[in-house]
């Protein structure tokens, strides 16, 4: 088994707004990925394809049956892996995961990782709804596992997600192969690094419950707390940190009940003081995104996305799904072919630099220019605002590029 230290990075925060919590008609998804402090986040955006019966998908560590048609997704991932940490599709579903240990034990044995999981059901869904049925499918037939860090030492936990389309949103959070799922409605809900669910269970695994019996961690009789059944008796350090962000995630959405926009969810982001906004010895936050996902299907989803470290000090630049949509070449990271440390076996037992061109700039002199920064991503908002309350209707085409020319905008900052 994977042996778990109690100070190896484990945090992310996830969030979500449904109205009437929104300020607008819309649900809002947020997401800070907190990552080992070196690595690098891309934002890669694959169009929609189809494919022949019988084929294969090569994920990060195994292969699995691909479908014969995935949508368009745009994802924020760690460069040296095949899925990611949080994306959104042409659909308007939104996925954010997080790491958990629960006391469900977490092997080293590769399978999917939880960031695997979260880009086949962008790739596979058309709702929040479907998307946790994909997740759920593939967790049973290929389970969860392998190392989710660049490292030689292996890194290994299971996951929880939070899922968000137009109209609702779901948390999903596993233990192996073992789940528990609650529906949103209406209102704010966050997630940090544990456990959430408790007896507001809207589905769940058919042998959840008799496993907890069989282990002697739930006595059969009364009421049935997810959390409280599967959590660790003895909560590491690090995980007790995550309850106090957990905490002060939810009373910074409850502060703003009502009000939440994308803005607030972004401030929400940058909160340093409660931990959300990550920076501690080799662990921070590596990349940001907001998304609002408006109700009327006729309004386009707007995606912001910063594609460097420390939201701090980084822009949240606008993608929309349309018919220009390109991959920005300044957020994509150099590739190795069979070299890549990743492919080789053993793995990781070399290192080679994974930085873009924007991730270079905005390391090299971001803190001098926060005043460029923020100007740009007030022009990014008010785009957003003016498409939504039909003051601004450019050309579709010219929707699609929104993303690559607010990058190459912020090159231009750095330069």
């Amino acid at each position: 088994m994977a042996s778990w230290n109690p100070d190896a990075p484990c945090s992310c925060d996830c969030f979500v707004s449904v109205p009437p919590a929104s300020a607008i008609p819309a649900v809002i998804f947020a997401k800070n990925s907190d990552r080992p402090r070196d690595e690098v986040q891309e934002v890669v955006f694959v169009p929609a394809r189809t494919h022949a019966p019988g084929s294969r998908l090569q994920c990060t560590y195994i292969e699995v049956e691909q479908v014969s048609k995935t949508h368009a997704v745009i994802l924020s991932r760690p460069s040296w892996l095949w899925g990611a940490e949080m994306g959104a599709n042409e659909h308007g579903v939104c996925i954010g995961n997080e790491a958990v240990w629960t006391k469900e034990p977490v092997g080293e044995g590769e399978a999917l990782l939880g960031m695997d999981l979260l880009r086949l059901a962008l790739e596979r869904s058309r709702s929040a709804l479907e998307a946790w049925h994909v997740i759920t499918g593939l967790l049973e037939r290929y389970g969860q596992g392998g190392s989710c860090r660049e490292d030689p030492a292996p890194f290994c936990y299971h996951n929880t997600f939070l899922l968000a389309d137009r109209t609702e949103a779901w948390v999903l959070e596993t233990a192996g192969r073992l789940w528990a799922a609650q529906r949103i409605q209406e209102g704010a809900r966050n997630i940090s690094n544990q456990l959430s669910i408790g007896t507001d269970i809207s589905a769940e695994h058919s042998e959840l419950r008799t496993h907890a019996l069989a282990q002697g961690w739930w006595g059969g009789q009364g009421t049935f707390d997810f959390a409280q059944v599967f959590s660790l008796t003895q909560q590491p350090v690090r995980m007790e940190a995550a309850k106090a962000r957990f905490q002060a995630g939810r009373e910074l959405l409850q502060q703003q009940r009502g009000g939440i926009t994308a803005e607030v969810m972004m401030g929400i982001l940058r909160n340093k003081e409660s931990g959300i906004c990550m920076d501690s010895g080799g662990f921070r936050t590596t990349a940001s995104m907001v998304s609002i996902l408006p109700r009327d299907p006729t309004q386009p989803c707007v995606h912001f996305l910063t594609a460097t470290p420390d939201p701090s000090r980084s822009v949240f630049k606008p993608f929309i799904f349309g018919a220009g949509a390109a991959q920005a070449p300044q957020v994509l990271s150099p590739t190795f072919g069979a070299q890549d440390p990743v492919r080789t076996q053993p793995r990781f037992q070399t290192q080679v630099d994974r930085r873009h061109t924007l991730y270079c700039g905005h390391q090299d002199r971001g803190q001098q220019l926060r005043r460029k920064q923020q100007d740009l991503e007030q022009e990014g908002l008010e785009a957003a605002r003016g498409l939504l309350a039909g003051e601004w209707a450019p050309p579709p085409q010219e929707l699609g590029t929104l993303f690559q020319a607010f990058v190459e905008r912020e090159s231009q900052v750095y330069a």
